[in-house]
């Protein structure tokens, strides 16, 4: 039986293929692409247990990418957990301080990002061939700072596709900045917007939603995709390294088989804990879904009262990756928990759009029961860093460090001990300047590079090749734009 997908706005729930819902990335309708069901795994925990981290992933996306075939996605699989990721297992475990930190950092640009963009570019290009499409396919992308590069990365020189990211010039980290403006391949283009993230992505999704601009691509031989994680293509994959992480659990008998655990995913756009929330309905014991926010805490006040209200203050804060107010992933959860209803659904989004608030009933709050939300402050973001430094030596970047902060309150409010799981989404080399200051404010006027060596010898870890090469490289993309002009600026990267 295979898996189709269907938008989370369309009342009449038209499907469509796996592959055509990764190619055309937002629905028409402006809704999300979701499964008409959710798979469960097929393969026993135990059987996982033995498995490489492309194997796991294999028996994960074979589930829910019904029409590619066992060789195309052994294809895209192997294309893209490769020699690319610095690790054999891709995802490693490491335990610190009583919780276990699934790296997820160990792809080419050393954020979690990369565990589903690797792949997404040998989806897409599978996905075309498939439909026949014979137009070359724009990424249209906004990021908060690590996708932008992910995608980047990916998609440099893939025939047939072109690549445009927007980021908040002021909204990202120096060395995140670094690696997107230094970015090599023809097909790429990179533009700081005067805005923040919010306001990149209300963009980007104007032009999706803009059918005369689709009219013109068309004509001009282009159509847009999405790389972001409203496309289901990232979102897929993002599911394996979750059940990756019990079965090496259960492989080196952390866990018996059966047990729950905890997840704990510090998040601004709520995909990465969606996909486990994805995980947990295929089966794996998951208990608690523990949803981390920093000073942008719009998720956590929606755990907490049943509200989703973005009308606040915007917070720059140095977890800049959670620096966002308008969660995109959200919506999926919402319809799910409004029993797939799509009318539903579209009134909230309807409302969120015209009041920047909406307000979920009673009987969806308690399909949430499963989540645990709270939120981190700049200080405990700095102490989470400093005291598992002090206490055994590993260091974590500063989103991981809102989990951290956020899981040891969870733990003080509840009791609950069980084995947890924390996604450690950013190599601390890629906010240098916050992590090595929150350790010591000493460290706070070197420059960003002596930071990263400095780095590298206390928590004796080698520079990763993501940092190395952008030391010196040239600065190949410089363009800056008002909020405005984003159209007109993709328009003439692509010469129409």
């Amino acid at each position: 039986m295979g898996i189709n997908y269907v938008s989370t706005r369309d009342s009449k729930k038209q499907e469509i293929t796996a592959s055509q819902a990764i190619l055309k990335g937002l629905a028409d309708d402006g809704g999300l692409f979701v499964p008409t069901s959710i798979p469960k795994l097929d393969k026993s925990l135990e059987e996982l247990s033995k498995m490489t981290y492309q194997q796991v992933a294999y028996e994960v996306l074979k589930l829910f990418l019904t029409d590619f075939t066992e060789e195309e996605l052994k294809h895209c699989i192997n294309s893209a957990y490769d020699a690319k990721f610095d690790t054999e297992e891709i995802a490693p475990l490491v335990f610190a301080d009583g919780a276990y930190y699934l790296e997820l950092f160990h792809g080419a640009t050393i954020a979690f990002k990369d565990m589903a963009l690797s792949i997404l570019p040998h989806l897409m290009i599978t996905s075309a061939r498939k439909n026949n499409i014979k137009n070359d396919i724009v990424i249209l992308t906004a990021t908060s700072g690590d996708t932008g590069k992910a995608a980047l990365a990916g998609f440099a020189d893939v025939k047939g596709t072109r690549i445009v990211v927007f980021y908040p010039k002021n909204g990202v980290s120096k060395i995140q900045e670094r690696q997107m403006i230094t970015q090599k391949g023809d097909n790429t283009h990179v533009v700081g917007i005067k805005g923040n993230f919010d306001q990149a992505q209300t963009g980007v999704k104007q032009m999706f939603n803009d059918k005369e601009l689709a009219a013109e691509l068309d004509k001009a031989g282009f159509q847009f995709s999405s790389a972001n994680s409203i496309n289901i293509g990232r979102l897929v994959p993002q599911i394996a390294y979750y059940v990756y992480a019990y079965a090496k659990l259960l492989g080196e008998e952390k866990v018996s088989d059966g047990d729950t655990i905890n997840v704990v995913v510090p998040t601004g756009n709520f995909g990465n804990i969606l996909a486990a929330y994805y995980a947990k309905n295929m089966g794996l014991p998951i208990e608690k879904l523990i949803c981390a926010s920093n000073e942008n805490k719009v998720l956590y006040d929606f755990f907490s009262t049943g509200e989703y209200n973005r009308n606040r203050e915007f917070i720059l804060t140095n977890s800049p990756s959670m620096d966002i107010l308008i969660s995109s992933n959200l919506e999926r959860l919402i319809y799910h928990i409004a029993g797939n209803d799509a009318s539903v659904n579209a009134d909230l989004m309807e409302s969120l759009k015209t009041t920047g608030k909406y307000e979920i009933t009673p009987q969806m709050r308690a399909e949430l029961d499963c989540f645990y939300g709270n939120y981190a402050s700049e200080e405990e973001t700095g102490e989470a860093i400093r005291k598992l430094y002090e206490d055994t030596g590993y260091i974590i970047d500063t989103h991981t460090a809102v989990a951290s902060s956020v899981y040891n309150k969870y733990k003080a409010q509840t009791g609950d001990d069980k084995t947890t799981v924390i996604a450690s989404t950013a190599s601390p080399f890629k906010f240098t300047r916050a992590v090595m200051g929150a350790i010591d404010s000493a460290y706070e006027t070197e420059e960003d590079f002596v930071l990263v060596d400095k780095l590298s010898e206390l928590g004796k870890v080698k520079v990763p090749n993501a940092i190395e090469e952008i030391r010196t490289a040239e600065v190949r993309h410089d363009t800056v734009v008002e909020v405005d002009d984003m159209c007109a600026e993709v328009k003439r990267f692509l010469g129409i």
